[in-house]
């Protein structure tokens, strides 16, 4: 003789917050691949155009116009990441650090905060502003690059 005995139902309220639960943890997931989508896609058609009115970063999350007038001319100019340390990012505030590619938001070996696209540590330009930050891309050539911001003087 065999006889079988089923559990209690839980009641409603613990079904529904499995299924909110479970809907949480899926946007999150979501929302997580779509940032490394995005950050991918960022690290191979980023551009950066050098405009009469200022510097266009783009496309991407942290896409932006930075006007002539904020950029410290002083200061812009190729490094090499490789060869010079104090320019090495040593903490990353918000953003995407990936064999290959760093974008977003760091901080250098001199506290200084930058906002980054790099690909290429050899070439790379260091282009410092008025307001609290610097910015550091990599380009294919950084001289050409920095001739063509230094023309707005």
């Amino acid at each position: 003789m065999e006889k079988v005995f089923g559990i209690i139902p839980a009641s409603a309220g613990t079904y529904a917050t499995v299924w909110i639960l479970g809907v949480i943890v899926g946007l999150i997931l979501l929302s997580i691949i779509g940032m490394f989508i995005m950050s991918g896609y960022q690290s191979r058609h980023m551009t950066f155009t050098v405009t009469d009115d200022g510097l266009k970063l783009g496309p991407g999350l942290y896409s932006r116009f930075i006007p002539r007038e904020e950029i410290d001319l002083t200061g812009v100019s190729a490094v090499n990441l490789n060869v010079e340390s104090g320019y090495k990012p040593t903490w990353r505030m918000n953003g995407i650090g990936l064999p290959g590619f760093s974008g977003g938001w760091f901080k250098l070996k001199n506290k200084q905060k930058v906002l980054m696209f790099v690909t290429d540590k050899a070439k790379v330009v260091y282009i410092p502003t008025h307001k609290d930050y610097a910015l550091m891309l990599s380009v294919k050539e950084p001289g050409e690059f920095v001739a063509a911001m230094l023309q707005w003087k």
